[in-house]
């Protein structure tokens, strides 16, 4: 399955949900003012898998689920992700500024998840290496990052004329959790050495692993807290982080002619700093052997035999070490973009939006949308065709297919409805995964409710 954080195409450009702004703070609104339902504004959770489905593993065929196993992981390669994306929004508001300016805030909650599948290591530990002789198995494969964090943030949207609008939004991370284990080197292989001491010779090279982690340390040692002591630790850090960071997203939307418009934008473009409860797991080294080579001599009266095990450990400590460390680190927020140009039809006499008023509005928009994140083996991508249609003032809907790593029937709707001020919305992304979820190589589901006022 894929994640694709904040880069939702069902509603991005939708310009009369807020929710928009957190695509593209420089996007255009239908709104004066809005404030979001607490903790039902926004509602998303994504998670997904390339290469495999839960149904690959666990599917009821009368086969041997080992046979199963070892087919998915000789069929994943390294380059394969797992991912879970999961936000709640606890409060948003925002309100027009002055004739051309509207400036939004709130605070959100989201846990990212996101894993290579680590090839090497895998096929390693449940084939072992028989049949692997003077093939190298790489370290290099586990590659996998997770956080769990609070975000405050604040924006600001300004119309610099009738065509173009641009915005921008500051954001205070307070991080609650975080592990990732990325940029590892090293490997091991085994040698066919017949003239050798023994048959096989095994070695371990340039092995580099580290693992990092932050807030990770403070709740392993809570075993003697209970569930609501568990859960005020938990909530004091998404309030007041020990660990905190900082972004930005940019953004922009310029309507070229009457009907046709473009617009990008960056989000997420910022650091986290992991000062406290940090906890750091290092393992390095080179070590080669033969194995254990029992030999057999006389022994005297009360002698011991070798201790050849012990002798084997304390070479292996000697070579390959692993330590535990409390430095600081610093870690990049997967960065998201998004880039999209729109087309509209059939004029409406609906109201229009306060930044382009007695300017017509289009009930049918056609939008191509491309949008993607940073990971730490190069961005994933995705791109999506759209048809939004406003089939009167309260009602809304998009269908969408979209084009990416994992497949290419990936269809989705969304649909927005309003009862006076009061506004809810759907979407679900991959709408043939739901047909069967085990064998779904993606999820996504959205749903949030708020008053979205269009007049002062």
């Amino acid at each position: 399955m894929a994640c694709y954080g904040q880069n939702r195409p069902l509603l991005y450009n939708v310009d009369d949900l807020p929710q928009s702004l957190l695509q593209n703070p420089g996007t255009r609104i239908d709104f004066t003012r809005h404030f979001g339902v607490p903790f039902l504004s926004q509602i998303h959770v994504f998670a997904g898998s390339t290469g495999v489905t839960a149904y690959d593993v666990f599917k009821d065929d009368g086969g041997d689920i080992n046979a199963r196993i070892e087919n998915v992981i000789s069929e994943l390669t390294s380059g394969d992700f797992f991912s879970f994306n999961e936000q709640l929004e606890i409060v948003s508001f925002g309100k027009k500024i002055g004739k051309r300016g509207y400036i939004s805030a709130g605070i959100y909650q989201e846990a990212d998840v996101f894993a290579y599948f680590p090839k090497d290591p895998a096929t390693l530990a449940f084939e072992g290496n028989a049949n692997y002789i003077d093939t190298p198995f790489e370290f290099s494969d586990v590659n996998f990052n997770g956080e769990v964090l609070a975000v405050y943030h604040v924006g600001y949207h300004y119309k610099v004329d009738p065509k173009l609008n641009v915005g921008g939004r500051l954001k205070f991370y307070s991080g609650i959790f975080n592990v990732e284990s990325t940029n590892n080197s090293g490997e091991f292989v085994t040698y066919f050495t017949p003239g050798g001491t023994n048959f096989y010779e095994h070695s371990v090279n340039r092995l580099d692993v580290l693992v990092r982690t932050a807030g990770y340390a403070s709740l392993n040692d809570t075993a003697g807290m209970t569930v609501e002591e568990a859960t005020a630790e938990l909530l004091s850090r998404s309030m007041f982080g020990k660990n905190v960071g900082l972004g930005v997203d940019l953004g922009f939307s310029y309507r070229v002619t009457e009907q046709f418009s473009v617009n990008a934008a960056i989000q997420d473009l910022g650091l986290m700093f992991h000062s406290k409860d940090v906890e750091n797991y290092h393992y390095y080294g080179s070590h080669t052997t033969s194995g254990l080579e029992p030999l057999f001599p006389e022994l005297n009266p009360g002698q011991g035999t070798i201790p050849y095990w012990d002798v084997f450990e304390e070479q292996l400590d000697a070579n390959l070490k692993d330590e535990t460390t409390y430095e600081e680190y610093n870690t990049w927020r997967p960065l998201k973009y998004n880039a999209s140009f729109e087309f509209g039809t059939g004029k409406s006499i609906l109201p229009c939006d306060y930044l382009i008023s007695k300017k017509p509005r289009y009930m049918n928009l056609f939008g191509m949308l491309l949008s993607g994140v940073n990971r730490p083996k190069g961005p994933t991508y995705r791109v999506t065709t759209y048809w939004d249609r406003k089939i009167n003032a309260q009602n809304r809907f998009r269908l969408a297919y979209s084009l990416d790593q994992f497949s290419v029937t990936k269809l989705g709707a969304m649909y927005s409805t309003r009862l006076k001020n009061f506004n809810i919305y759907l979407a679900v992304d991959d709408l043939l995964g739901y047909i069967n979820l085990a064998d779904a190589h993606s999820v996504s589901l959205q749903l949030g409710m708020q008053y979205v006022f269009k007049k002062k």
